[in-house]
């Protein structure tokens, strides 16, 4: 899991030249909520860029990103986010639920249903992503070993 390494492609470079087998950023949120939800100097362009490079820098290379539900957002916009992702090579994402950390944290908007998840989950595998896990607990990690099963020729 990396950070966007402020958009300096000589960084991500070295990082994908140690050799990961997986790399992972997460998009966290879809465009419209990115300046309000992530750090000030994240960028929901930035973050494509820096999974597609990655992708480009190395075809073994397993991308993988998360996204988080209940902050205002819209399903179209999900699908929006998740179609992004997928064009930008990605082939693992989590969907998870987001649960306000503190008061002073973004607040929750909405909790997502479980057949909310189910579609996004189906939505997310008809774009072709190998890797899904989508559900009210899942997190960025949530199974990440098992992304290996689905990936056996890529360690």
């Amino acid at each position: 899991m990396i950070s966007d390494l402020g958009g300096n492609y000589d960084a991500l470079r070295k990082v994908v030249e140690a050799g990961p087998m997986t790399l992972a950023h997460n998009l966290e949120t879809v465009k419209r909520l990115t300046p309000y939800v992530r750090d000030r100097r994240a960028s929901y362009q930035r973050s494509l860029w820096l999974l597609k490079s990655a992708g480009k820098l190395s075809s073994k290379l397993i991308l993988k990103s998360g996204l988080m539900v209940g902050l205002g957002e819209t399903i179209d916009e999900l699908k929006e986010a998740l179609r992004d992702l997928r064009d930008a090579g990605v082939q693992a994402v989590t969907i998870g639920q987001y649960l306000q950390p503190t008061r002073s944290s973004y607040p929750i908007k909405r909790y997502y249903s479980p057949e909310e998840f189910r579609e996004l989950e189906e939505y997310a595998k008809s774009l072709g992503f190998a890797f899904v896990r989508s559900g009210f607990r899942v997190r960025s990690s949530y199974d990440a070993s098992d992304i290996l099963e689905v990936f056996p020729n890529r360690h």
